[in-house]
């Protein structure tokens, strides 16, 4: 099978999957993440294949959509080896998808990684990344704000603090860090804005 065919067939095994998903991990963020990843490699030295690839099939798996259980390398593994693809690139794309979590904290160890890494965390920014931020917290039940000191840990707004602030700093390419700078800007008016009507 041809590469471009296999990235038609992974396009539509993702949007059947992931369609319908409500905590912000839906098919759409996940062509974001692709159109973010194509953005960044026309500036950067990558194999497109492999990148559009592991940014396809990113969450597939993923831990937040499968009761705290990682099952990134065995569906993508069935998914990759029901098409035929070879061992070979399985690997690497098993291996690109392991890097890019926020939560596992792992460094990326290619060029490859480094670019589904920032397509990723860029979706989780700016004014979509707002929007996922409360769609997730929602589905999770966590309350929305809270002054209390023991109860906004488990709030939306937190989020932002804990982890939305933080992904500017690292950005791995120069043009995910140019994109970032921007939709950081934003979160900030956002946050203060948020804070000024409450």
């Amino acid at each position: 099978m041809e590469n471009k065919e296999i990235l038609i067939k992974a396009q539509e095994y993702i949007k059947e999957t992931f369609l319908k998903e409500g905590t912000g991990h839906d098919y759409y963020h996940i062509e974001r993440v692709v159109t973010n990843a194509r953005r960044i490699l026309q500036t950067e030295q990558a194999n497109s294949f492999t990148v559009q690839l592991a940014a396809w099939l990113h969450d597939l798996g993923d831990k937040k959509l499968n009761n705290g259980i990682d099952k990134s390398e065995e569906l993508i593994s069935s998914f990759l080896k029901s098409l035929a693809v070879e061992q070979s690139i399985i690997d690497r794309v098993i291996e690109i998808v392991s890097q890019v979590s926020f939560s596992k904290g792992n460094k990326p160890s290619s060029i490859e990684a480094e670019i589904v890494q920032d397509a990723d965390r860029l979706d989780a920014i700016g004014a979509i990344g707002i929007a996922r931020c409360f769609a997730y917290g929602g589905s999770k039940n966590c309350i929305l704000y809270s002054p209390d000191e023991k109860e906004k840990e488990n709030s939306s707004i937190q989020h932002f603090y804990d982890k939305l602030f933080k992904l500017k700093g690292l950005m791995n390419t120069e043009s995910a860090k140019l994109i970032a700078a921007k939709r950081h800007l934003f979160m900030e008016e956002y946050i203060a804005e948020f804070y000024r009507e409450v």
